[in-house]
């Protein structure tokens, strides 16, 4: 309290959840922009920037280490192994205790500095604010475009919509983050159960920077693999389309059988037809495997819940001055 009795508001925490992955080269410009930023917005905002280490091969962890013990506001979280990108945005969200929440990748494709329009839009009412990416520097047309068509053809088959052209780049308030982590699936994309859980949600264009430095951490193989977690975890609508897929080659077989018979009734050439019925049975056999293989991939799903395994193991912990309540998803190593 001053001298005139008026008590300043106390400011309010804000947690920054920053997952990485062997980003030696970046690191440290990564984490002065987010230090010059905890500076510009000190008087309204207190911030924790909590890194989560993915199994990195490199440096990282011993950069972030040597950083925790310069700025009191950098916190780690350290898994015993690398457990892949959504796996660790998810511990970080476990780690938090802030007021608000916000997502930012280490490689500086998303500018830090939108993170203060994100708190303006949160402090105007919106629980969730989220970064669109209104154009993507330093990205080949091959990328552009199939984010493109994943996020279009994703929003065709789920059955809630999900945002275009977006990434994990957002920020949410407190009641949202405690819905988030109540949610238990194992094959997690952030992104879409941010918009399933509802909430005043608001769109923010931003241009996406080339990376800083470094590499990407998502190959042709893993981005397929994200795809194909976006579309099982939010539509049924691959096992209907492998249902639809039955009943036109049954169409097709019926045909076949019927034009068989009309051919040994009505001629005496009955080696003709071969090619057709070859065609069908061709047909047949591939309508059902690929069936076989989408309701394969559901059935793995539902075998991977059914284990039960901790979604993540932590190795250590670095900077969180009282224990962290441990998560249902969570082991970590005594």
């Amino acid at each position: 309290m001053n001298d005139q009795g008026f008590t300043p508001p106390v400011s309010q925490l804000i947690s920054v959840v920053v997952p990485c992955y062997n980003e030696e080269p970046v690191l440290e410009e990564t984490m002065r922009h987010l230090q010059y930023l905890a500076a510009d917005l000190s008087l309204r905002y207190r911030f924790e920037f909590i890194f989560v280490d993915d199994g990195s091969g490199d440096r990282t962890l011993e950069i972030l280490r040597e950083a925790a013990n310069r700025y009191s506001n950098i916190k780690i979280v350290s898994f015993a192994r690398n457990f892949g990108h959504q796996i660790a945005v998810t511990a970080g969200i476990d780690a938090t205790s802030g007021d608000a929440v916000a997502l930012i990748d280490a490689d500086l494709q998303d500018p830090p500095e939108v993170l203060a329009e994100m708190l303006e839009r949160w402090q105007s009412g919106y629980e969730v604010v989220y970064g669109v990416r209104a154009s993507r520097e330093g990205e080949s047309a091959f990328k552009i475009a199939t984010a493109r068509w994943f996020y279009r053809v994703l929003n065709r088959l789920s059955e809630r919509p999900i945002p275009l052209d977006t990434g994990d780049f957002r920020l949410m308030d407190r009641k949202v983050v405690d819905a988030l982590r109540s949610m238990p699936e194992r094959h997690r994309f952030v992104r879409g159960l941010v918009a399933w859980i509802g909430y005043r949600q608001i769109a923010l264009p931003y241009d996406r920077k080339k990376r800083a430095a470094g590499t990407s951490k998502y190959p042709l193989r893993k981005m397929l693999r994200f795809a194909t977690d976006g579309i099982l975890s939010f539509s049924s609508k691959p096992l209907q389309i492998a249902t639809n897929l039955g009943v036109l080659a049954a169409l097709l077989a019926l045909t076949g059988i019927i034009y068989a018979i009309v051919l040994r009734v009505t001629t005496s050439i009955w080696v003709e037809g071969w090619t057709a019925m070859m065609i069908a049975v061709l047909f047949m056999g591939g309508v059902q495997l690929i069936s076989l293989g989408i309701i394969g991939e559901y059935v793995g799903r539902i075998y991977e819940e059914a284990k039960g395994r901790p979604l993540y193991i932590v190795r250590e912990r670095i900077g969180f001055e009282a224990p962290v309540k441990a998560s249902s998803r969570e082991r970590v190593d005594a």
